[in-house]
């Protein structure tokens, strides 16, 4: 049986020097930083607050922690939960659990002790590498869920001497940074006691290509955790597609990345972390967006290559421009996990003297799929193009085995390396967003003659506000929690700050006059705080359906009129 391989267009449009394919990836994403450590021994590979590490330091303290998370049980295929903000510990975590052919499960450190708990209910892993701000939350969990080696870090420890010294004076603004930072914590391991071992013997086994390398939780339409497989294969192949993109940055050469966005979260991920070190790059780590730290930086070495979401540069521009600070030199700026407005394109190329493209992609994709060319044929408005080796078709979503006429709005499939194996311990789930080999990604799209694909509604109900997702059940839930609320219904409306805004309709007890922001209140106290609902609306009652499912897409349809968000 002959496979289908469509015609891929859209390469014609590549910039200068990307190829149309990519050979085979190989070995494990291990082999990435051991090529680094071994080919720039000396070069910086991270810098916190000033501090650098370089590529030798940090290959050593992976083969030292990998050993001693050996020593406490620590094997391969083993889930090991890291609850980290970004930090040199983070990296070194990271690339130790693999080493030893264990799986990686990230976790957003400021997730509510509810939504931290739902996730180790799914993945179940005994094993944690945690923030000691998170310590508590996890060491409340119940017994069923007891994680047994539980491991703490103070990410402060990877700061410069003169910057700790300063966090322990006994004056306000040094205590207001060292609670934000770090706290005391008992009944651990510390990061340090892990990193006292010797380094692990270069006998021991290593990971294979197809071995599951990390579970990256992605929000579903239902609000249950779903944890995205992803081999090493799969992630080796998107930081090899992210290089061919960019063919005018060369390995060695000096590329400095900022990583601005969360490591646990997919985006940040794969280009500030893995991306960053197959490249030999000074990786400037922020542990939280700060524009001040990032102008500081930017004085002295300018990013190279830079990840960001369209509030980031946004606020990034106006702080710059505020200051006096220039930002020439940035060479490469790109955006997702968001629509990227061309009103922000154009000063912030005119501010730094390079390119600010927009991209597109999904945790199950590793989790990038496409981007704009880095060159003037980029189209604003669009997604880009698929990356190479990555193919793609629009389909009827009713009839996903049947593509629509070419110019037409359908759902997108995707294929390609970097495509993930399923959702971990979920075979129905997995069932259902794959048809014949292609991942169903939810999206409709159209694609124009040159292959440039434009996003222009969405299946999946998910929102997306700042860069992260947000599912309308689960708020929902939430809302009718409270006891003055009969029903809700949660969708998102455009926001220039964020890109959607959480908002909320919904039915109060008829008996009981309500309290808005009372009840912002109360969801804050069980949600994220990007997740509670920035306005909500009192209404008389919610359209269903026969079954008296909540049409949110007339929901959302009656808010626009109400706000004229929508015009």
């Amino acid at each position: 049986m002959t496979t289908f391989v469509p015609p891929r267009p859209w390469t014609a449009s590549y910039a200068e020097g990307v190829p149309e394919d990519l050979s085979p990836v190989s070995g494990s994403l291990i082999d990435i930083v051991e090529a680094s450590a071994r080919d720039y021994p000396d070069a910086p590979a991270l810098q916190f607050f000033g501090r650098e590490t370089t590529y030798r330091d940090m290959q050593d303290a992976i083969e030292r922690a990998a050993a001693g998370l050996r020593a406490r049980g620590v094997g391969a295929g083993d889930p090991v939960a890291i609850v980290l903000p970004n930090s040199p510990q983070h990296i070194v975590a990271f690339y130790a659990v693999l080493r030893l052919g264990a799986v990686v499960v990230e976790h957003n450190p400021l997730y509510t002790p509810r939504e931290l708990r739902k996730q180790f209910e799914d993945h179940g892993a005994t094993h944690a590498i945690v923030w000691n701000k998170v310590v508590a939350t996890v060491q409340d969990f119940p017994a069923d869920l007891a994680v047994q080696n539980l491991i703490s870090v103070d990410v402060t420890r990877a700061m410069p001497f003169g910057m700790r010294f300063a966090l322990g004076l006994p004056v306000k603004k040094a205590r207001e940074s060292r609670e934000a930072l770090t706290t005391k914590v008992r009944g651990t391991t510390t990061w340090e006691q892990v990193l006292s071992s010797e380094p692990l013997p270069a006998s021991h086994p290593r990971p294979a290509t197809d071995d599951l390398a990390i579970i990256q939780y992605t929000s579903g339409t239902t609000g249950t955790p779903k944890g995205a497989a992803l081999t090493h294969r799969n992630l080796l192949a998107n930081a090899a597609q992210a290089q061919a993109w960019v063919p005018s940055i060369q390995r060695g050469k000096g590329c400095v990345v900022y990583a601005v966005l969360p490591m646990f979260h997919a985006y940040g991920l794969t280009l500030c972390l893995t991306f960053a070190m197959s490249m030999g790059a000074r990786l400037v780590l922020f542990p939280k967006f700060d524009p001040d730290l990032v102008l500081a930086v930017a004085k002295k070495h300018p990013a190279t290559f830079l990840p960001l979401v369209p509030p980031i540069a946004d606020r990034l521009l106006t702080a710059a421009n505020e200051q006096g600070v220039s930002l020439e030199g940035t060479e490469i700026a790109i955006s997702g996990a968001m629509a990227l407005p061309h009103e922000l394109v154009v000063p912030f190329e005119a501010a730094t003297g390079g390119y600010l493209v927009e991209g597109y992609g999904l945790s199950e994709c590793s989790p990038v799929l496409m981007a704009n060319p880095v060159a003037g044929n980029r189209v604003p408005g669009t997604v880009g193009l698929p990356l190479p080796g990555t193919e793609c078709r629009v389909v009827d979503p009713d009839d996903p085995a049947r593509d629509v006429e070419p110019g037409e709005a359908g759902e997108l499939v995707v294929r390609g390396p970097q495509v993930f194996q399923g959702y971990y311990g979920k075979p129905e789930e997995t069932e259902a967003v794959f048809t014949d080999g292609w991942f169903r990604t939810g999206d409709i799209v159209t694609i124009d003659e040159g292959g440039f694909v434009r996003i222009v509604d969405r299946i999946k109900e998910l929102i997306i506000t700042g860069g992260f997702n947000v599912a309308p059940t689960e708020v929902e839930n939430v809302l009718r929690q409270h006891p003055d609320i009969e029903d809700a219904a949660v969708v998102g409306l455009p926001s220039s700050h964020s890109g959607e805004e959480v908002v909320a309709a919904i039915v109060v007890d008829g008996a009981k006059d309500v309290d808005v922001e009372a009840v912002r209140d109360y969801a804050r106290s069980i949600l994220t705080p990007y997740k509670v609902p920035r306005r909500l609306f009192v209404v008389d009652e919610l359209p269903k359906s026969l079954i008296g499912k909540v049409l949110r897409r007339q929901v959302r349809e009656k808010l626009l009129e109400l706000t004229g968000a929508g015009g």
